[in-house]
């Protein structure tokens, strides 16, 4: 290869590495994450189920467009609180037919009741970046309390938007039939659902 290809090639090379933003340098102690009001991003939060289908499989689902509100105090989490809903009918199965099925009024019927939300009432450290956040659950028009396990994630300047972002898994349990949804239970579809979230929240002012 000649010099003026070699040149050429390497020029090539660091225009494209430029070109690709440079990973966030991420911070994993939730004590120094920046406090503030966070927005979920919901481009990017996954908001899961699962049930046990007749004992022989589990059976998945999720929800989209995610909206909420983290108020976030890491030097003192109890003072911390966080507020999310989604849009019932944007229950996904992969499974169109399903997927109408469980947005009638045999299911969560989303036409009378639009939103399932959580607003928490308490938040206790448990562990290193993990806490019980207790709250108010609100699906098919009935509000009972749960208890979530968070688990923080990361956190750090996103370098894809720019924007200072705070993620956190999370998940629970609940009984569908406390909230009124309960058909096919005793023919052998789970009671108990286990919820997952992954979230990403933007600093409103980073």
């Amino acid at each position: 290869m000649s010099l003026f290809r070699t040149v050429a090639a390497s020029a090539l090379v660091l225009t494209l590495a430029a070109a690709v933003p440079a990973r966030a340098q991420l911070i994993t102690n939730p004590a120094e994450v920046q406090a503030g009001t966070y927005a979920i991003e919901p481009s990017h939060a996954r908001v899961l189920f699962t049930v046990e289908h007749l004992g022989f499989s589990t059976w998945y689902g999720d929800f989209t467009g995610a909206k909420g509100v983290l108020v976030l105090d890491p030097k003192d989490p109890s003072k911390s609180s966080v507020d999310v809903s989604v849009p019932t009918a944007s229950v996904s199965t992969t499974n169109a037919v399903l997927d109408g099925e469980l947005k009638s009024a045999d299911w969560f019927d989303a036409a009378k009741y639009p939103t399932i939300s959580f607003k928490s009432t308490k938040v206790t450290v448990t562990g290193p970046g993990r806490a019980a956040v207790e709250g108010d659950l609100t699906l098919h028009g009935v509000t009972k309390p749960v208890t979530l396990t968070a688990t923080f994630k990361a956190a750090g300047v996103n370098g894809m938007n720019k924007h200072y972002t705070a993620g956190f898994d999370v998940s629970g349990k609940i009984k569908r039939s406390d909230f009124g949804v309960s058909k096919y239970v005793t023919f052998g579809l789970g009671d108990e659902v286990t919820l997952i979230i992954s979230a990403p929240f933007e600093r409103k002012d980073g």
